[in-house]
């Protein structure tokens, strides 16, 4: 199984708790999870089902950088965790 997370900034919108799924590949668990709250989703996915610019998703404490494809390899008890990327100065 795949832990999914969401930090509580993308949470404050849309609870979501951390979801255990059965996926291989990254957009299934994503997918998956935000199943559990599907008004999340657009908080994270655009409306072509790339991963947001302002959203990070990070598996097993490494930043995914393909936002389009999502198909990473995922193996059993992989973590994943979604966050909102913040920036500024």
């Amino acid at each position: 199984m795949i832990s999914v997370e969401f930090a509580p900034a993308l949470q404050r919108h849309v609870p979501c708790p951390a979801q255990k799924v059965g996926a291989t590949i990254l957009r299934e668990a994503l997918v998956a999870a935000l199943s559990a709250a599907p008004a999340l989703s657009h908080y994270v996915f655009d409306d072509q089902g790339a991963i947001r610019k302002h959203v990070a998703v990070f598996v097993n404490d490494e930043l995914v950088r393909e936002r389009v494809r999502l198909d990473r390899r995922l193996a059993d008890g992989d973590r994943v965790m979604v966050i909102q990327a913040l920036s500024g100065g």
